[in-house]
């Protein structure tokens, strides 16, 4: 059976391109040889002197319609591999109306004018140009016009189904008219203009009979299976489905379904029908998944029962399942608006990284969306990983332990190999912390663009359902790092495990040195989730006006320009120091962060408010990415950002301007 592109949602794709790009030279070849080039032949119709347009159009008609029952009827393709063009009376007649005034005052169509515009007709460069301004036209007013184009939608409606016969004799029907038409034209053609060459001809005879035998070979062939019949509607009409769906016709918006799945719906069934890996990687809280196939299986026993909501990742494949669903009777069944992504930017989005500013009720709703189809059933989790407000927590080893196992946790540790191997947590995995680090721009030691990033937890069998613990040992900023870069990709289910390993082997929890079963998946690449990390001359016009705190967090005596590993000693100008050391505290070898009321209160000396804008930095990123963390996550501040380029890069740029002394 033939899969086509709409049938693995793959229109977008660059060979469903280069198809339609080789079948449209081929259409437009086919209107230059049939004359469509032309449109003095083309208005000849109007005037009865030239009727190629009219045996032209039927003559593709036919072809399509006979071919396509025949494939049907053979099982070659099936129905959910097509897409059918929805019946919209209002649209269709106004719009058929338009298209035809047009084709009589211009003798031109969009397609035959691009025809004749490859040939060199000035009169086909203004139509298309209309063309194009009517489209301009209809965008800019469409909160005027747009009612229009869904006035009349009944759905998908079959001619064939409407005067009660089937698809393959109303397609002998229709073959009968179209040889009627050829001979008619022939005739007319011939009392008009004194040609109509093929009338009575040998061709037009072996032609007509060819058509109606191929039409009637369509209508005797057996029935063919249920797989691959195109049924008109049974118990509910298109109409009457439409009707039902009032307001909401046939799509569920993403923030109806968050709230009405938050409220526990009994009465509302989602269903995921993408790929089980797909599904298994990261799906809606309360979905299950069905494959498209097995739809009218699995939802018999839902039919016109509550609500059907299908999606998947965009809407291609929902709304032909749902098509298809309702041509069998299910006037309950609808499609999410668009999909698991408009899902995602919809109701999932992070507060912080919307382009529009929220009121506080709309960021509290989209807070709370957050906390239930982030969190999963651990509401446990949810209270230590605040996804809600984006502020990743610190865990500790109890929790931790209480968590082991969980198939949504994922744990890396941040400790040397040989390590890693004499002992481990349990189910944790081993990644070094400069795997997430590289030359970027020539410049040492930055974190990973996004894609990179992403193919990472890739590996690491983590997904957007994934909660991330990090476990350092002596080295909190090794997990504050790895952190920047789980923000970078918008990954913001993580926190550190306070105390690292070393707190985990002092109190003699469990350890083992089995390999964990990791499932690689596909982790999807965002866009624009960094929105805290700043180059050096943002730094430098911060710097310049004075416009945010610079706090440079290195030893004091590297901020003094008293000592330097770096092309040039010194700090930025403007900058304040305090020492990421400074913010935590060690126990026989256990590395914690101090008590957020004493960082606060350190803090405060040195940041205005925690609305002031905070540029951090140290010489490259590692230490500020700690800084970072007590500031936006551990104390609230919301404006902080990081210079990763750090004091490595500032110094290698001869014309960046640097100070010394003090300390």
């Amino acid at each position: 059976m033939i899969t086509t592109f709409f049938g693995q949602d793959g229109l977008g794709s660059s060979a469903a391109f280069v198809l339609s790009l080789l079948l449209g030279f081929g259409f437009g070849f086919a209107l230059e040889q049939a004359g469509f080039g032309s449109s003095r032949r083309l208005a000849g119709i109007f005037y009865f002197r030239d009727m190629t347009v009219l045996r032209v159009m039927f003559t593709a008609m036919v072809t399509a319609m006979l071919g396509l029952q025949l494939a049907l009827a053979l099982g070659v393709v099936s129905p959910e591999q097509i897409y059918f063009l929805p019946t919209i009376y209002g649209a269709q007649i106004v719009g058929g109306l338009l298209f035809g005034v047009g084709f009589v005052l211009s003798s031109w169509c969009p397609g035959t004018a691009a025809v004749g515009l490859a040939s060199g007709r000035l009169d086909a460069l203004i139509f298309l140009g209309g063309a194009a301004l009517g489209s301009i036209l209809f965008n800019e007013f469409y909160g005027i016009v747009g009612p229009l184009a869904t006035w009349g939608d009944s759905g998908v409606k079959f001619m064939w189904a409407a005067i009660g016969v089937s698809g393959p004799v109303f397609a002998l029907l229709f073959s009968a008219v179209a040889v009627a038409a050829f001979w008619g034209s022939e005739w007319i053609e011939k009392k008009v203009a004194g040609a109509g060459p093929y009338l009575g001809s040998p061709f037009l005879k072996a032609f007509s009979v060819t058509i109606l035998v191929g039409a009637l070979a369509v209508a005797l062939l057996p029935p063919a299976t249920s797989s691959t019949t195109v049924t008109a509607p049974a118990a509910v009409s298109e109409t009457g489905m439409l009707q039902a769906m009032e307001a909401g016709e046939d799509h569920i918006d993403p923030d109806e379904l968050a709230d009405r799945l938050m409220a526990g719906d009994s009465s509302l069934l989602l269903v995921d029908i993408r790929t089980p890996a797909e599904f298994a990687a990261f799906h809606i809280r309360g979905a299950v998944n069905v494959a498209a196939a097995d739809l009218p299986e699995v939802l018999g026993p839902h039919k016109n029962k509550g609500t059907v909501v299908l999606y998947s990742n965009g809407m291609t494949h929902p709304a032909q399942a749902r098509d298809s669903l309702a041509r069998m009777g299910f006037a309950n069944a609808y499609l999410l608006t668009d999909g698991l992504q408009g899902f995602m930017q919809q109701v999932l989005k992070p507060v912080s990284l919307r382009s529009t500013p929220l009121s506080e009720a709309q960021a509290g709703k989209v807070n709370a969306w957050r906390a239930f189809f982030l969190s999963g059933p651990q509401s446990h989790a949810a209270k230590t990983v605040d996804t809600a407000s984006d502020t990743p927590r610190l865990v500790e080893t109890s929790w931790l332990q209480e968590n082991l196992g969980r198939v949504d946790l994922r744990i890396i540790d941040l400790r040397p190999q040989p390590a890693y191997n004499v002992g481990h947590i349990p189910g944790s995995v081993r990644m070094d912390v400069e795997h997430f680090r590289g030359a970027v721009g020539g410049v040492s030691s930055m974190l990973l663009p996004a894609d990179l990033i992403a193919r990472h937890l890739g590996l690491l069998g983590i997904n957007l359902e994934t909660t991330v613990v990090l476990v350092p040992t002596d080295k909190l900023q090794d997990a504050t790092l790895v952190g920047m870069a789980l923000e970078r990709i918008g990954h913001m289910r993580y926190a550190i495990l306070n105390g690292g390993w070393e707190q985990w082997v002092a109190e003699k929890r469990p350890t083992d040195t089995l390999l964990p079963t990791i499932t690689a998946t596909e982790y999807p690449v965002p866009t624009g989730a960094d929105t805290f990390t700043v180059d050096y001359q943002q730094v430098l016009a911060l710097s310049q006006n004075r416009g945010a705190v610079l706090l440079d967090v290195r030893p004091g005596d590297f901020f003094a320009g008293k000592k330097s590993d770096e092309a040039r000693a010194g700090r930025i100008p403007g900058a304040v120091n305090r020492p990421f050391t400074l913010d935590v505290s060690t126990n026989n070898a256990v590395i914690r962060f101090k008590p957020s009321s004493e960082l606060a209160e350190a803090y405060a000396k040195l940041i205005p408010s925690k609305d002031s804008p905070v540029v951090v930095s140290c010489r490259t990123g590692h230490q500020a990415s700690q800084t970072y963390f007590v500031l936006r996550h551990l104390l609230g501040y919301r404006r902080v950002s990081w210079y990763d380029g750090g004091w490595a890069e500032w110094a290698s740029r001869p014309e960046l301007p640097i100070e010394t002394g003090g300390g």
